[in-house]
């Protein structure tokens, strides 16, 4: 019970920022590029963490520009990552269709979805944890097209990794630098209950195709 309160003490936007002390921004942008483009950042809490980040730019302690300009940068660049992972060492976890993990159908079940409604996918995935790490890797698996997968890359990184952090300071500054702890983590909760929106309705729409087949 101590390990897993430490372990969400640790994963707290807040908490976690300040480990970084004055290094704090970099910290920022190294997460969120994790987040975006490696297998390894899919538990960070990027959602509340460019928002808290937003919040304590409101008071002083980070840089508003800094903070939003590079974190769509690194949202970017680690999608960029992530797809070019996907594309050149992706195929070969799926050469053997009947592995015990990997089977060819989902394969091709994965690139029929990315042609019908990729660009969707890359932005929407932006938002949902844990999904928007695996969605880049999978979109260079199902070779998405690579000029497509930029354009919204790009409009998605924009809209999360400044848009969130955009947020948060115009928050801050609405509920003042006195009350930011008391309203925190009660708009935290707010934004991950919305982040989970996108994938229960995926979830029952599949569910509604399938019961109709």
């Amino acid at each position: 019970m101590r390990s897993l309160i430490a372990i969400l003490d640790w994963l707290d936007p807040k908490t976690l920022l300040k480990k970084f002390g004055d290094l704090a921004t970099l910290g920022l942008w190294l997460i969120v590029f994790a987040e975006s483009g490696l297998l390894i950042g899919f538990f960070l809490p990027g959602d509340s963490l460019l928002f808290t980040a937003g919040v304590l730019a409101a008071n002083g302690t980070m840089n508003i520009y800094a903070v939003s300009i590079g974190s769509a940068i690194a949202a970017i660049v680690g999608d960029q990552v992530g797809y070019l992972f996907g594309k050149r060492v992706g195929p070969a976890l799926f050469r053997r269709p009947n592995s015990r993990l990997f089977k060819q159908e989902y394969v091709e079940r994965t690139q029929k979805y990315f042609e019908e409604n990729g660009s969707k996918t890359i932005v929407i995935a932006r938002f949902v944890p844990v999904v928007r790490t695996f969605a880049p890797i999978i979109a260079g698996v199902s070779n998405m097209p690579y000029h497509t997968f930029v354009r919204f890359n790009i409009f998605g990184g924009v809209l999360w990794g400044a848009g969130l952090t955009l947020l948060g300071f115009f928050v801050g500054e609405s509920i003042g630098e006195d009350n930011i702890d008391k309203y925190l983590l009660p708009i935290i909760a707010v934004i991950i209950l919305v982040s989970l929106i996108p994938p229960f309705l995926e979830y029952r729409k599949h569910k509604r195709n399938k019961n109709t087949t």
